[in-house]
C-alpha cells in the first residue's frame, strides 16, 4: 500500500511514524527541498503543476493531502484517470472556498453565523448597517491561521480586497459574517472512510493567539452531555453531507447563550488533533491513513483524563529548538516534544508539546512550562 501525500509540511511529517507502524509506504510530493516532511519526499514539484502532480500520482495507490490548495481542475483530472483521491474534489471544494462552504452548510441546515456574499463596498456597508456596525470579512480562498480575515467597522476597510477582486476579473466576492459573541472556540474531529464508517474523537477546546491556535485542551472542559453530543452530530452531518474521506476538523464557536456555530472546515489532519498522537488510542494521523485506504477505523478514546497540547510558536531567538532540549526535557520528563524540523520565524509553528494526566491545572502547567523553555 503506497499513500501519496501532496505537500511536505508538518502534517505530512507526522503521518510518517503512523505509516511506518502500519507498514504503509508513504510518498510525499514536496514543494521544495528541505521541507518538514522531507524524510518521505520522493519528488519535488509545484502542487499547481499539472504534469508534476499527475506524474507523482502514477507512483501511488491513493492520493491525499497535507493542505487543501491543489487546484480543482488537477484534482478532477486525477479522478477522471481513475486515481483514488481522498478527500475527493467534490468534498475538498468546501474547504477551499469559504463561500461554497457557507452555502453548503446552509443547505444542510447546520448552524452558522449570519453571512453574506459581498462584491462591493456598498454591499458590505449594508451588511454592517444590519449587524451593529461591526463584522468579519474573509477572503473566499487561501486564508488560514488568521490570514485573509479582518474585523471591520467601515466598508472602506476592505477596499484593497475589493480592488484585488476587480483586477482579477473573475467576478469574485468576499464573505462577510456577523461578529459572533462567543465564549470559547471548540473543534470536533471525525474521520470517515469511503465505505461510510465514521468515528469521532472527544470534543476539544482551542485557544487562539493572534489568529493562530496556541493551545488545545482535550476533552473540552464543561462539555460533557449536550454540547459534546451536539458537536459530534454537527461533524457527522458535515462528513456525510459533503462526502469527505479522511480526517475532518469542524471548528466551532460556542456562543455566550450556549449555541454552537460552525466557523471553519479542514479536510485533513488538523492542529486541534495533534494531542491525539500521545493522548488517544488512535492518532489522527494513523486514522487518516486508515480512512483514505478504506481500512477499519481505530478507537478514539483518551489515555488520560486530560491532554493539553501547546504549540511552539516562533522558536528560540537564537539557535535551534534542539538546543533547548536539555533544560525542557529535564524539567518536564512527562511531556512529549514534537519538532517539525523548521527554522524559527516569528509566529511560525515549529513544533508542539503534549502533556497528559488526571488534574487539568497540573497538565496545563506542564505543557505550557515545557513549551516556554523551548523558546527561551
Amino acid at each position: 500500500m503506497i499513500v501519496g501525500v501532496i505537500g511536505a509540511g508538518q502534517l505530512a511529517r507526522m503521518m510518517i511514524p503512523a505509516a511506518v507502524e502500519l507498514g504503509i509506504e508513504l510518498h510525499v510530493l514536496a514543494e521544495e527541498e528541505g521541507m518538514s516532511a522531507g524524510l518521505a519526499a520522493v519528488a519535488v514539484g509545484d502542487y499547481r503543476d499539472r504534469d508534476a502532480v499527475l506524474a507523482f500520482a502514477d507512483t501511488v495507490d491513493v492520493v491525499t493531502f497535507d493542505h487543501e490548495h491543489v487546484p480543482q481542475e488537477i484534482l478532477r483530472e486525477l479522478v477522471s484517470r481513475g486515481v483514488a483521491v481522498h478527500p475527493g474534489p467534490d468534498a475538498l471544494q468546501y474547504a477551499q472556498d469559504k463561500l461554497l462552504m457557507r452555502e453548503k452548510l446552509a443547505s444542510l441546515g447546520l448552524p452558522v453565523p449570519d453571512w453574506a456574499r459581498v462584491s462591493s463596498a456598498d454591499e458590505l456597508a449594508d451588511f454592517l448597517d444590519d449587524h451593529g456596525g461591526r463584522a468579519v470579512v474573509k477572503t473566499a480562498r487561501g486564508g488560514y491561521d488568521g490570514k485573509g480575515v479582518r474585523v471591520v467597522r467601515a466598508a472602506h476597510e476592505a477596499d484593497d480586497w475589493f480592488t484585488a477582486l476587480a483586477e482579477d476579473g473573475n467576478g469574485g466576492a468576499l464573505l462577510v459574517e456577523e461578529l459572533v459573541d462567543f465564549s470559547r472556540e471548540l473543534a470536533q474531529l471525525v474521520a470517515r472512510r469511503p465505505s461510510g464508517e465514521v468515528v469521532a474523537w472527544p470534543l476539544v477546546e482551542t485557544v487562539q493567539k493572534d489568529g493562530v491556535c496556541a493551545e488545545v485542551i482535550a476533552p473540552a472542559p464543561h462539555s460533557a452531555g449536550r454540547i459534546a453530543d451536539l458537536a459530534a452530530d454537527i461533524a457527522f452531518a458535515v462528513a456525510e453531507g459533503v462526502g469527505v474521506t479522511g480526517v475532518l476538523a469542524v471548528e466551532l464557536f460556542q456562543t455566550t447563550d450556549g449555541r454552537l456555530l460552525v466557523n471553519e472546515l479542514a479536510m485533513r489532519p488538523h492542529n486541534s488533533g495533534h494531542w491525539s498522537i500521545d493522548g488517544s488510542t488512535t492518532s489522527q494521523f494513523e486514522q487518516h491513513l486508515r480512512a483514505v485506504l478504506d481500512l477499519p477505523l481505530g478507537a478514539t478514546g483518551c489515555h488520560d483524563d486530560w491532554s493539553v497540547m501547546v504549540n511552539i510558536l516562533g522558536g528560540p531567538v537564537s539557535g535551534s529548538l534542539a538546543d533547548r532540549y536539555r533544560a525542557a526535557l529535564a524539567a518536564h520528563p512527562l511531556v512529549k516534544v514534537h519538532n517539525y524540523g523548521k527554522s524559527p520565524r516569528p509566529g511560525r509553528k515549529i513544533g508542539h508539546v503534549t502533556a497528559g494526566g488526571s488534574e487539568l491545572d497540573e497538565v496545563s502547567y506542564e505543557a505550557r512550562a515545557a513549551a516556554a523553555l523551548l523558546v527561551e
